[in-house]
């Protein structure tokens, strides 16, 4: 298809060992892998070492913040505390921590500021970089590109998701694995994600964004692909991509 790489979401039941296995035998490299906070905290070493040391990846990214550790609770002083702990055991393994957001990130917090600015303002960017997901970034009703334009020497990674929406819809999250949460103000409409180039955001202008801030790498993705499979949804995002000379 023309894809570089892949970013992992966990192992899939697969030993580290395992999955650089099959990455090898296909023929792609792990960039990155998106690790569950909670996990992390579970043994930093050696979870960071088994993605970096053994299937290569060179970016570890806290990719959700479950309930009890959202902004605006008590749980959230935790993750503030961990990052910066876990950003250093990511340094010592030659990789670089990430956090990869969502829209709940985006209230405010007493002093004003959105929690994922606080978050980054707070933790030096030496030990967390961005991982800005365009899709939550618009979904939370700011402008991808200048959001990017923002974090410009912070943001390695940029994910390239896209979607269609109408009107405030309660089904958000259920199509991200989390079936029983719904958007604090969720009312009638519809929302669905979509192959990059098939829905309503504005990529040129992303694009154009993450290379003048200096992003290395994007990243498409896709967490529901309806009537499609996988595959065909990750063909239409990168002949999209191609299309316009990426």
């Amino acid at each position: 298809m023309g894809y570089d790489f892949v970013e992992l979401a966990g192992l899939y039941g697969q030993s580290p060992e395992t999955v650089k296995q099959i990455l090898d035998e296909v023929g792609i490299n792990a960039l990155s892998a998106h690790v569950p906070l909670v996990e992390l905290m579970g043994d930093m070493e050696k979870v960071v070492s088994d993605y970096t040391e053994v299937i290569g990846c060179k970016f570890i990214v806290v990719p959700f913040l479950p309930d009890e550790l959202r902004p605006k609770t008590e749980g959230f002083a935790t993750v503030m505390e961990v990052l910066p702990k876990l950003g250093e055991v990511c340094n010592k393994h030659n990789a670089t921590l990430l956090y990869h957001n969502h829209d709940f990130e985006f209230v405010k917090m007493d002093d004003g500021q959105y929690a994922l600015d606080y978050m980054y303002a707070t933790v030096p960017a030496n030990l967390l970089q961005t991982e800005l997901d365009c899709c939550w970034i618009n979904v939370a009703g700011e402008n991808p590109s200048e959001y990017i334009k923002k974090y410009a020497g912070r943001c390695p990674v940029v994910h390239l998701k896209d979607f269609y929406k109408e009107g405030k819809p309660a089904n958000m999250y259920e199509l991200i694995g989390e079936e029983d949460k719904k958007s604090d103000e969720a009312g009638e409409g519809v929302f669905e994600f979509r192959p990059v180039g098939h829905g309503m955001q504005d990529f040129p202008s992303i694009l154009k964004a993450s290379e003048e801030s200096g992003a290395e790498y994007v990243v498409v993705e896709q967490d529901l692909s309806y009537n499609r499979t996988s595959l065909e949804a990750a063909k239409m995002s990168i002949d999209y991509l191609h299309s316009i000379g990426l």
